[in-house]
């Protein structure tokens, strides 16, 4: 369990200071800011169009053979990171640095199942929300501390002697698990990267304001790929693209729950630094300051939601944090300009808690509806629910800026109150569905 939180953990806090970081990046590679997004927007690409690709050659080699692979392929790429001296080079790294990350998350949650018993399978799932949310809360002071002392490389190295330790953890004790056999299909692994390689990619684009005409394409090529996917997928047992176990009411669900919930947390947390310091003339540093109870309150909660998904429903939990996090968004929008940092705090813990109060239960949810030989493909889920309801959100948070300026920021929050309480009433739903244990 400990190599994988540090693995987790890792590609968590990488996500959040490489954010933070881009600027000095830019500045010191002599990259325009157009171009240096790019070092964000490949690790993201490559996350995203290969995830469940990785995930069903996981049920192949095995769980533990690819979180091992994913560990040592991470760490490997943050040195060639930290090496490198050019935009190009340092891009090229950040690809396969997404690569090994989207290894690890792609089996992920089948490890957590595999290493927790069922009767203590919500507190494992806790962990790795409280590892997660601590990954991004320290983020922001981690990439600080670092760019004060030291140059941005530093950001990329001290992830090569955590990766060390996590791979020799990982090759003495993670488990290994069974193989399923069959045959990796190239073909649909190669329609699956192209279809949500492109959807993202429209999605980025669209967020950026780039040519119409060239965004529709990349959409409709995403549409081909999709369709071109489902034909050669179509009576398949053990599908890539799972729709197998999206015919499973509960997985579904949770599933959609998870989008909306993702999406929820972007439109909050790529607006609100804009929100901070257009409308409440907030500084850099305060803003920082001012997200941070949200991430505090996720690790807090997430323990506690997850060693109450083991005696409690998840819907039944997850709906009733949604509600809190939709109400918490509310009182965000409704923010009075003349706001102290307290009247903001007590609103961002809020939405922390109804959050981290959703997290652990709804994986547990998505891992316990789907059999034991499909954990890597409700993994890879997992995690697609996540990257796309994040995509979904950025999108919207750009549209709604570009709609305006001095109103867009408050127009997210509204959107990101609504995709709350859809998640919500997704999250209800499902306790009107069977789920029939699988372990």
């Amino acid at each position: 369990m400990l190599s994988v939180c540090i693995g987790v953990g890792m590609a968590s806090l990488d996500t959040a200071i490489a954010n933070t970081a881009l600027p000095a990046m830019a500045e010191q590679l002599h990259a325009t800011p157009a171009a240096s997004v790019w070092i964000i927007n490949i690790y993201h690409l490559a996350m995203v169009a290969t995830l469940l690709p990785l995930a069903a050659l996981s049920e192949i080699v095995g769980y533990r053979r690819m979180c091992i692979a994913g560990v040592a392929l991470f760490t490997a790429a943050s040195l060639a990171c930290a090496l490198s001296g050019s935009l190009p080079a340092l891009v090229t790294a950040r690809l396969l640095q997404g690569l090994g990350a989207s290894a690890l998350m792609s089996v992920n949650g089948a490890l957590l199942r595999v290493i927790y018993p069922a009767h203590l399978r919500g507190r494992g799932f806790g962990t790795n929300a409280l590892v997660v949310a601590v990954g991004f809360a320290l983020g922001p002071s981690v990439a600080s501390m670092i760019l004060s002392v030291w140059s941005w490389p530093w950001l990329f190295a001290i992830n090569v002697p955590l990766g060390v330790i996590a791979v020799a953890l990982g090759l003495r004790v993670l488990p290994r698990t069974a193989r399923h056999g069959g045959r990796f299909d190239v073909m649909a692994a190669v329609y699956t990267m192209g279809a949500f390689g492109l959807l993202i990619l429209a999605l980025s684009d669209a967020a950026h304001l780039a040519p119409l005409p060239a965004t529709l394409a990349e959409l409709a090529l995403a549409v081909l790929f999709f369709v071109l996917l489902l034909r050669h997928e179509a009576g398949k047992k053990a599908p890539i693209l799972p729709t197998d176990l999206f015919r499973r009411p509960a997985f579904a669900l949770s599933s959609l729950t998870a989008v909306c919930t993702f999406a929820c947390q972007s439109l909050a947390f790529v607006s609100l630094p804009f929100y901070f310091e257009s409308v409440l003339n907030r500084s850099p540093i305060e803003t920082g300051f001012l997200m941070t109870p949200w991430a505090v309150f996720v690790g807090i909660m997430a323990p506690i939601a997850g060693r109450l998904s083991d005696r409690h429903s998840p819907g039944l939990l997850g709906g009733i944090g949604l509600a809190v996090l939709a109400a918490g968004m509310m009182s965000l929008y409704f923010l009075p300009l003349q706001s102290t940092a307290l009247d903001i705090s007590w609103r961002m813990a809020v939405c922390g808690i109804g959050f981290g109060f959703f997290q652990a239960p709804n994986l547990k949810a998505i891992m316990g509806s789907a059999p034991p030989h499909r954990s890597g493909g409700a993994s890879g889920i997992i995690a697609i629910s996540r990257l796309t309801g994040q995509s979904i959100g950025a999108a919207l948070v750009a549209l709604c800026l570009s709609l305006s300026s001095l109103h867009g920021a408050s127009h997210a929050l509204l959107l990101g109150a609504l995709f709350a309480a859809l998640a919500c009433i997704a999250s209800f739903s499902r306790l009107l569905v069977p789920v029939l244990p699988m372990d």
